[in-house]
């Protein structure tokens, strides 16, 4: 060995030149972060695109199109005919011509909830594409794009393919919903991303394979890392399934020459060689859970040799290295999840991955498969019916993480004492909200619709109308597997991110599905103990809400005068019942903190006149405007006559009834006006002071 090999494994065999360059590559994304700047060689009034396809997505009639110079491109079928012969004319890397709009994306007008505008920003994207037509320009010539495309097809024509997509593409969005919402609640949805266990598993069956054809062991390594590589560019080159093939490769390498690197020092290695390739990487979710578990895995096998029941220890250790990512993700933890994936490791490893690969070969036996993803879509039911032990923590801050980890690796090191302090720190973090003596009142941008929660200074909870839509029945081939649900996807998790563990009375102001219609979905979804509807005959929709109370044995009233929660008197401005919904919407006045507070629902303006005839209203604080600003509402005698201060008016952008009208804000113009269509949800602080603070889309 010469003497620039002898210092070379000198260099490699010192922890402290690996420290370094992990402190170089921290630095680098520091700058790097401080100066990127999303860069587009297009201009927002750019109508006619040339690009080619990266990747797409259909779902429903839906398309959903990756395309070259950082563009993503959203297309709605017309026909049926039309979706199906999408397959068939176009592929991946096909040139095309789009004529459509572009649009910047919007940031989260909900606090603590997924920003689509910042998850973009972190891929260089800073338009989207409402594609209104396209046509193919070029077909695809590229070889490897020919593979790719050939497995896409062949997927896409294959009977029960909804698992195949995910574990031979990561695309787990053809997953029914609810089964996919089990296992999320089953701490297992890491199942469906590709990382570090399916390339584990592949690489097994390629060099046993490989062993048995009795191929030398360099030859083995060399051709298992190309069909990884290629694995990974079908998968569209995942971060979380890069950092299981880098990882792959360099520790054959490591192995094959004998340098005894240090398996944790292949991963910081692994690191800084994605940064480099991409410093947003840091950003991707699936990328920062595959090194951290990754990370602790390999620093307690250095120190504590995991051989008893180490399927347990690891899926015990995964759940404590991720538990604060997974908190900040989705602001719960299923404390049995880790028990959970005793069952669904090996079910995925041994069964479900293995048949994916085989249907692929072998088309007719999906069947088989089907069978097999039925039993476990059973058992994920079955366990979330049976053993669901989730509990909600509210957002973690990045003081409380840092010491979360630093504690974590004390004790993996040999502090194991300190496991009494880490319990400690969990349990702050999940009842620091009830250390808050502040009231919040929050208006909710829930689009066309109203939504208004208020917390008191001991936590008690009251949510007055949930916001939501009708829902229009699609016809099957428009139907989609993930439709998305503003309540399940945005206003619970900022209910359990502000540590809210239940609505203690849910108020609807009245029947209409704009006030009312999220609200099956909440009681489904998040503990409510008891709901207050308004006079006058149920209607349909709350009818049908009042069939689920009863089946879940949920108090409810109506036609209520008062209501006390803790130091908060809500008084229901009753009048008359009218001979229309609107009219007989809950009318609700309230103080809180010496500010005074009336939130109007839809009443019209006989509705506001009987009000004033029959209460002594005056110089209102916040006026929740009436029936999102609609001209039938806020005239000029009930406004000059209650004088509100602030008023609130709870509107969808560009709605189609074009709220709210010249006439009512000419009628506000005296007061200092808030919209959720362009401020966003609207958070008032009130102590000593009152603080109000937005989140603008």
């Amino acid at each position: 060995m010469n003497h620039f090999s002898l210092k070379l494994r000198k260099i490699l065999l010192c922890n402290s030149f690996y420290i370094c360059l992990l402190f170089l590559t921290i630095f680098y994304l520091l700058i790097y972060n401080l100066t990127f700047k999303i860069k587009s060689i297009y201009n927002i009034n750019d109508n006619i695109f040339y690009n080619k396809i990266i990747n797409y997505k259909i779902d429903g009639d839906k398309l959903s199109l990756t395309l070259t110079n950082n563009l993503i491109g959203t297309y709605y079928f017309k026909t049926e005919d039309e979706k199906n012969n999408f397959h068939n004319i176009y592929s991946l890397n096909d040139t095309i011509k789009l004529k459509g709009t572009l649009m910047l994306a919007s940031n989260n007008t909900i606090p603590n909830t997924f920003n689509y505008k910042k998850y973009l920003y972190h891929k260089n994207i800073k338009y989207i594409l409402n594609v209104e037509s396209f046509n193919k320009i070029k077909s695809n010539k590229n070889i490897f794009y020919k593979l790719k495309n050939y497995f896409y097809k062949k997927i896409n024509n294959l009977k029960y393919n909804d698992y195949i997509y995910a574990f031979i593409l990561g695309d787990s969005t053809h997953i029914d919903n609810d089964s996919y919402n089990n296992y999320k609640i089953n701490g297992v949805t890491h199942l469906f991303a590709l990382s570090g266990l399916h390339v584990s598993l592949f690489s097994s069956i390629l060099l046993l394979i490989l062993n048995k054809l009795k191929i030398n062991e360099k030859l083995s390594f060399i051709l298992s890392s190309i069909f990884l590589l290629l694995f990974s560019f079908i998968a569209s080159f995942t971060p979380s399934i890069l950092r299981a093939v880098i990882f792959f490769i360099l520790s054959n390498i490591n192995k094959i020459y004998y340098f005894y690197i240090k398996p944790k020092n292949l991963l910081y290695l692994t690191f800084i060689i994605l940064v480099f390739i991409n410093p947003n990487y840091i950003f991707n979710i699936g990328f920062i859970l595959s090194f951290t578990i990754t990370f602790f895995i390999l620093l307690t096998n250095e120190n504590i040799k995991i051989t008893k029941f180490s399927i347990l220890k690891i899926s015990f250790l995964s759940l404590l290295s991720s538990m604060p990512i997974i908190i900040n993700l989705s602001y719960e933890i299923n404390l049995i999840g880790f028990i959970n994936n005793l069952v669904f490791i090996p079910f995925v490893s041994y069964i479900i991955f293995p048949l994916s690969l085989i249907c692929l070969i072998f088309p007719s036996l999906t069947f088989i498969l089907n069978i097999f993803t039925s039993i476990m879509e059973f058992i994920s039911r079955f366990s979330t019916n049976i053993f669901n032990f989730t509990i909600y923590f509210p957002k973690i801050n990045i003081i409380e993480i840092i010491v979360y980890y630093i504690l974590l690796i004390l004790i993996i090191k040999k502090y194991r004492k300190l496991i009494i302090f880490l319990i400690i720190l969990l349990l702050f973090i999940y009842i620091k909200p009830y250390f808050n003596r502040n009231t919040y009142v929050y208006y909710l941008d829930v689009s066309q619709g109203d939504s208004a929660l208020i917390i008191t200074q001991n936590n008690k909870t009251i949510l007055i109308d949930t916001g939501g839509k009708i829902y229009n029945k699609k016809v099957k081939w428009k139907q989609r597997n993930k439709e998305f649900n503003l309540m399940t996807s945005n206003i619970i998790p900022f209910f359990k991110s502000i540590g809210i563990k239940k609505i203690d009375y849910l108020i609807l102001t009245h029947g209409d599905a704009d006030h009312m219609g999220y609200s099956i979905d909440l009681i489904n979804n998040f503990k409510v103990k008891e709901v207050i509807f308004n006079i006058g005959e149920y209607n349909y929709l709350e009818k049908e809400l009042i069939e689920i109370l009863n089946n879940k044995n949920i108090k409810y009233y109506k036609k209520i005068n008062n209501l006390n929660v803790d130091n908060i008197n809500l008084q229901f401005l009753n009048t008359y019942e009218y001979d229309n919904e609107n009219d007989n919407s809950n009318v609700i006045y309230t103080k809180i903190n010496n500010y005074k507070f009336l939130f109007m629902g839809d009443a019209s303006s006989k509705r506001e006149e009987d009000i004033i005839n029959n209460y002594n209203l005056n110089n209102i604080d916040f006026l929740k405007v009436s029936h999102h600003g609609s001209n039938t509402s806020s005239n000029s005698y009930f406004i000059n006559k209650i004088n509100p201060k602030y008023s609130i008016i709870s509107v969808g952008k560009n709605n189609k009834y074009n709220h709210p009208s010249k006439e009512t804000l000419e009628n506000l113009k005296y007061s200092k006006i808030y919209r959720t269509d362009y401020l966003g949800t609207i958070e008032l602080k009130l102590n000593n002071e009152l603080n109000i603070e937005t989140f603008m889309p």
